[in-house]
């Protein structure tokens, strides 16, 4: 039952912060153009300055992570003392003041950057912690799912409640609806990260000296294993965003089946949740890289599926099912290799860099899935795409190449970097030789008292 506790208190950590993070990418812009009163090119100007911030305060963050030594941890402090100022920025975020346009665009920079700031700041060490929850590998691996899974949750929340909520609160007063939702979410992700920190404790330490020296010798430390986990983050997420934005436009234009988007998001989730369900069973059999080759596979069959079933309702569905549980089987097993490289960097370079990695992680998400939004938005442009328009020929199957092709050849890449992944072979090696650092230095520390 402890362990359930522990498991569900790290997991639900998602939760809190995709109750934001999933809104801001959903309802955000139509927030700022239709409601908050600025311009579409404003907006998405905002999005993509705000990106470049991103990753200097991703790099902060993991780097002030990695220097944080107190009897809470290095991670875990930050779910308290960041659930407060989360949750206020959430709020200000959708205030909408009584200033000129020039006024409130300046007020939604301020506000967006101090909300995109106060999510790295529990964000980032909920990527951290996990090395230092537990040291057996098959428990990082239920920690790890169980995350993916609330993340789920947070998503499909969401999706299906939000709009609700701003008509429930509102009244027909968009402005006032969304100030009140956003203000029950922010104030249920403070809560969570409360929980988060209750239920979590930071039991093993690194088997290597903390004492940090200059950014250079940090990034020494990085090695080739984490470029690979890096990459793998900048193509999983760029095809998360294919296939997330150009479904719609594949059944609505190409297929004709508009009645069926509210089903092909539901299924998407919905296929994707036993996947991850069953990795944790998965990866006490299998290896790490083994599965990763299978998920990227059923991803391809799924696509292929879809593809030569275009008239098959049985093909349509079964497809969208075989994708939902190759792409979250590509997400769950970047995120459970994690751990592994973090314990790499102590175990090959002897450096506790956890903090870092994950800020290079959260900066290769965020590049790619802005770079990939910016490559599709023109290379539909490229094919002539027109909006609520019948399409030529020529977009259509440029919209067909986005959905269908471009996921296979990143689906191809990940495969091509998941063959140089080496810490499989090495994990029980790592385990016991970390171990034994850690007793030396613990004897060591006693010796001296």
């Amino acid at each position: 039952m402890k362990k359930w506790g522990k498991r569900i208190g790290y997991g639900i950590g998602d939760l809190g912060c995709n109750l934001v993070f999933s809104t801001m990418a959903s309802y955000l812009m139509v927030f700022y153009t239709d409601v908050f009163g600025i311009t579409a090119a404003a907006a998405g100007t905002m999005m993509l300055v705000t990106k470049f911030i991103d990753a200097f305060t991703d790099t902060g963050m993991g780097l002030i992570v990695d220097r944080t030594h107190t009897r809470w941890g290095q991670g875990r402090p930050y779910f308290l003392f960041g659930a407060v100022p989360f949750a206020v920025f959430t709020f200000l975020t959708f205030l909408i003041p009584d200033f000129s346009a020039n006024g409130k665009l300046v007020w939604a920079y301020v506000t967006y950057c101090l909300l995109c700031t106060a999510y790295t700041v529990v964000n980032i060490p909920l990527n951290t912690i996990v090395p230092r929850l537990t040291s057996d590998v098959h428990e990082r691996d239920v920690l790890v799912s169980a995350r993916m899974v609330c993340a789920m949750v947070g998503t499909a929340v969401v999706m299906s409640i939000t709009t609700p909520l701003v008509q429930f609160f509102g009244g027909g007063n968009e402005e006032k609806g969304y100030l009140a939702t956003m203000t029950v979410y922010g104030i249920a992700a403070m809560c969570i990260f409360f929980i988060t920190f209750a239920s979590t404790k930071e039991v093993v330490p690194p088997a290597v000296n903390q004492k940090h020296g200059s950014l250079k010798e940090d990034f020494k430390a990085l090695t080739g294993q984490a470029w690979i986990l890096f990459l793998l983050n900048l193509f999983y997420f760029s095809l998360y965003v294919v296939r997330s934005t150009t479904v719609i436009y594949y059944f609505k234009y190409n297929l004709g089946r508009t009645e069926w988007l509210s089903l092909v998001g539901l299924l998407g989730i919905l296929s994707g949740l036993p996947m991850l369900l069953l990795l944790p069973a998965l990866e006490k059999k299998y290896s790490k890289k083994n599965l990763m080759f299978l998920s990227v596979a059923l991803y391809i069959i799924g696509d292929l599926l879809i593809f030569v079933g275009k008239d098959s309702a049985a093909c349509l569905l079964g497809g969208l099912v075989v994708t939902g549980l190759g792409i979250y089987g590509i997400f769950g097993i970047t995120f459970a290799m994690q751990p592994d490289v973090i314990d790499y960097s102590e175990y090959k370079k002897n450096a506790s860099i956890a903090g870092l990695i994950a800020a290079f992680q959260g900066f290769f998400v965020k590049g790619g899935m802005g770079l990939t939004s910016f490559v599709i938005g023109v290379f539909l442009k490229n094919g002539g795409y027109i909006a609520n328009a019948a399409q030529t020929e020529k977009a259509l199957s440029y919209i067909e190449i986005c959905f269908i092709w471009i996921p296979v050849v990143l689906c191809a890449l990940i495969a091509a970097l998941t063959y140089f992944y080496k810490l499989d072979g090495l994990r029980n090696e790592m385990t016991q030789e970390l171990d034994r650092r850690r007793k030396r230095m613990q004897g060591s520390i006693e010796g001296s008292i």
